[in-house]
C-alpha cells in the first residue's frame, strides 16, 4: 500500500513540474522579458505589463481558437500575430519570431528590405508603446495562437521606433 502511495506522490509532482515549466514558459514575465531583451539591445526602455491590454489579447486570442487564422483584431492597439504547429511554441518562439525581422530591418532609410518583413520587429521595440498584454491559445486544430498587442501602438508610418 506505501508503495502505491509513494508511486502516485511522485507521479503527481513529476505532473505538476511539468505543468509548472509549460505556464512559466507562458507566463506575462516571459513575453516581457523577452521584449525587454530586444528593446536593450537597440537602447529602448523596457515594456511593462498591462492588465487591460492583456485582457483583450486574450479575448481575441480566444476568439481565434476555432480558426486558429492569422487576422488581426483592429483593435485600438498596436498588434503582432504568431501562429505555429508541431510543436508547443512559447511566449519565447514568438517574440523571438518577430525579432528575427531585424536582419531585414534598415534603420538609416527606416524601411524593410524588399520583399521581406520587419514590420513586427519594429513594434516589438517601438520607443513608445510601453506596456504590453499577450495571450497564447492552443486551436482546436492543435496549433498554437499568440498574440501581443501594444499600447500606445507603434508603426507609424513616417517615424523610426528608435
Amino acid at each position: 500500500m506505501k508503495f502505491s502511495n509513494l508511486t502516485l506522490a511522485l507521479a503527481c509532482a513529476v505532473f505538476l513540474a511539468m505543468a509548472h515549466t509549460t505556464i512559466a514558459q507562458n507566463s506575462p514575465q516571459d513575453f516581457v522579458s523577452a521584449h525587454n531583451a530586444a528593446r536593450a539591445a537597440v537602447g529602448v526602455g523596457s515594456v511593462s505589463w498591462d492588465d487591460s491590454v492583456a485582457a483583450y489579447a486574450q479575448n481575441y486570442a480566444n476568439q481565434r481558437i476555432g480558426d486558429c487564422q492569422l487576422k488581426h483584431s483592429g483593435g485600438p492597439y498596436g498588434e503582432n500575430l504568431f501562429w505555429g504547429s508541431g510543436a508547443d511554441f512559447t511566449a519565447a518562439d514568438a517574440v523571438k519570431s518577430w525579432v528575427d525581422e531585424k536582419q531585414w530591418y534598415d534603420y538609416n532609410t527606416n524601411t524593410c528590405a524588399s520583399g521581406h518583413q520587419c514590420g513586427h520587429y519594429t513594434q516589438v521595440v517601438w520607443r513608445d508603446s510601453t506596456n504590453i498584454g499577450c495571450a497564447r491559445v492552443k486551436c482546436n486544430s492543435g496549433a498554437i495562437f499568440i498574440i501581443c498587442n501594444y499600447k500606445p501602438p507603434g508603426n507609424i508610418v513616417g517615424q523610426r521606433p528608435y
